[in-house]
């Protein structure tokens, strides 16, 4: 099958979105499918306003339908509702062209943090955007009723995972600092809430490792904080690898990767009971998690540094790649196959395009 994912988040972004997606096409090339990927690399883009590192692009209408024309995907996936999702959301609905929709991150949230906006009108664009979709795909349960709670319809479930190979059970001492480490990885920003974990009174050090926005300003406020930027994978491995529990302060995310990257590891978790960790960590007997959660996220750092790094292995062992990008393909399809007119649409779309 020819799969297209339409994306706004692409290199050099950091972040989980671009990892997922990633991640999803080296399973699918795996799978036998083909892949192309179409990103903000192909056009001009301009600063998002307050997150200069995510790129905008400009007016991509026209191009993104000659792509679309040109690859005659089988099947269109748009993960993000930025200037390219909105362009081929148009050109799939004018030109009865199926596809899927993702929810990866808690964008209402983020904005409100950012700029204020109340969450009922981003909620709104959401529903336009998503609605006409086969299927909204959301990562976790608990997001997915979210979803349902605010009017969506159509979502599925599309778990992560993790790469068990790079992300291994080892033991490193690349950071140097007094112990116990404590280990944030992540985009350095307001909405990420890291505040809470460096304000923490805890025993030991603490290390961030990302990029973003709010970095200067915790740089100023938190001088006794090692910083790290951004790390390629190998490093990041060796990183969570040297640390003792990793903190993720945010309440805001939809799942979290690096909370099973940092466990994939061997490295305990410490978070607060929110949607990500708790369906990430909430589903197995205390004494099998990789992780703590409590709403005072210090006696949560502070439980987590006596769970083995064996623990936290085998609880990031239950998550595959390969799973997660089985259920992507048995949505990119609606259970119907869609009807005869979208199909009878369709194949006179791809004549053309051929």
């Amino acid at each position: 099958m020819k799969v297209m994912i339409v994306t706004d988040a692409w290199w050099p972004q950091v972040n989980g979105v671009v990892n997922t997606i990633v991640a999803t096409q080296h399973e699918l090339e795996n799978m036998g499918h083909s892949v192309e990927i179409l990103s903000p690399l192909e056009f001009r883009t301009l600063p998002c306003p307050t997150y200069p590192d995510i790129r905008l692009s400009i007016l991509p209408g026209k191009a993104v339908a000659k792509r679309i024309r040109d690859y005659a995907p089988d099947a269109l996936h748009l993960a993000t509702e930025g200037p390219l999702g909105i362009a081929a959301r148009r050109f799939a609905i004018r030109h009865g062209l199926p596809y899927n929709t993702a929810y990866h991150t808690r964008f209402p949230e983020y904005v409100k943090a950012r700029i204020g906006f109340p969450l009922a009108w981003t909620y709104r664009f959401l529903r336009w955007f998503h609605g006409p979709a086969h299927a909204v795909m959301a990562p976790t349960p608990k997001v997915k009723s979210d979803l349902e709670a605010y009017g969506f319809s159509n979502v599925v479930l599309w778990t992560r995972g993790v790469d068990l190979e790079v992300f291994r059970l080892q033991r490193c001492r690349r950071l140097e600092s007094a112990p116990p480490i404590f280990l944030y990885v992540g985009r350095v920003a307001v909405e990420k809430n890291i505040e809470a974990f460096l304000d923490l009174d805890l025993p030991g050090s603490k290390w961030v490792v990302g990029d973003g926005p709010a970095l200067a300003g915790l740089r100023a406020k938190y001088p006794q904080v090692n910083y790290l930027g951004v790390l390629d994978q190998t490093a990041l491995a060796e990183v969570y690898a040297s640390a003792d529990v990793f903190v993720f302060p945010s309440k805001t995310d939809t799942f979290g990767l690096v909370l099973l990257e940092a466990m994939a590891c061997g490295l305990p978790v410490a978070a607060y009971p929110v949607t990500g960790p708790i369906d990430v960590l909430g589903d197995v007997p205390s004494n099998l998690a990789g992780g703590v959660m409590h709403e005072n996220l210090r006696e949560a750092c502070l439980a987590a540094l006596h769970i083995d790094r064996a623990t936290a292995r085998a609880h990031a062992e239950r998550f595959s790649w390969r799973a997660a990008t089985e259920q992507f393909v048995k949505h990119l399809r609606p259970a119907s196959q869609a009807d005869e007119d979208q199909l009878t649409s369709l194949a006179g779309y791809q004549c053309k395009s051929r």
